[in-house]
C-alpha cells in the first residue's frame, strides 16, 4: 500500500535515511546483536548460568529477560522503519505498528541484587544494546514528528508579520 509523501518540493528524511549507509550499519548491527544473544542464551550462557548461586541465577534470567525484550523492541523498530520506507505499509498501518513499538520503557532498569555475579559475556551484550538502544531513540526522536515540529516556526511568524505590515503602509 502508498504511504502519503510530503508535498513537492519536500525532502523525504525518513527515505534518505533509511536508504543511507547509516541506517543500513545500525539494521546491521541490530540484527548481528539479535542471533548473537541468541547464541550466547542457547550456549555459553547456559553453561555460565549453572556456576552462579540461587541469587545469581535469579539476577541471570532477569537480565537476560531485560537484554531479549530490548533486542526484540529494537528490532521491531528497525523492521518497522525499513517497511515504511519501501511503502509496504498503509499510514493507518504504520500508525498501529508504531503504538507498539515502545523504546521507552527498555532501557537498563534497575540495579539487580546478584548483579556482580552475572557472567561478563552477558553484561557485554547487555552493555552493546544499551548503546545502540541510545542510538535507535535519537534516529527515532530525528524521525518522529512532535507536537512542536506542527508549530508555526517563530521566524516565519515574524516574516509574515513585517510584510503585513510593509503591504498595510
Amino acid at each position: 500500500m502508498q504511504q502519503a509523501r510530503p508535498a513537492t518540493g519536500a525532502i523525504d528524511f525518513l527515505a534518505k535515511f533509511t536508504s543511507s549507509e547509516q541506517f543500513e550499519k545500525t539494521f546491521k548491527e541490530g540484527m548481528a546483536l539479535v542471533e548473537e544473544t541468541a547464541n550466547y542464551l542457547d550456549g555459553d550462557g547456559r553453561l555460565d548460568s549453572k556456576l552462579l548461586d540461587r541469587t545469581g541465577a535469579i539476577a541471570y534470567a532477569t537480565e537476560s529477560m531485560r537484554l531479549t525484550t530490548r533486542l526484540m523492541q529494537m528490532a521491531s523498530w528497525l523492521l518497522l522503519q525499513r517497511a515504511i520506507a519501501a511503502n509496504e505499509l498503509s499510514p493507518s498501518d504504520m500508525n498501529r505498528e508504531k503504538h507498539r513499538i515502545n523504546l521507552a520503557e527498555i532501557g537498563k532498569g534497575n540495579t539487580l541484587k546478584g548483579a556482580e555475579l552475572l557472567p561478563t559475556g552477558l553484561n557485554d551484550l547487555v552493555e552493546r544494546s544499551l548503546r545502540l538502544l541510545d542510538r535507535i531513540r535519537k534516529l527515532d526522536a530525528m524521525l518522529t514528528p512532535s507536537a512542536d515540529n506542527d508549530a508555526p516556526s517563530p521566524v516565519l511568524t515574524q516574516i509574515n508579520m513585517l510584510q503585513r505590515a510593509l503591504n498595510a503602509s
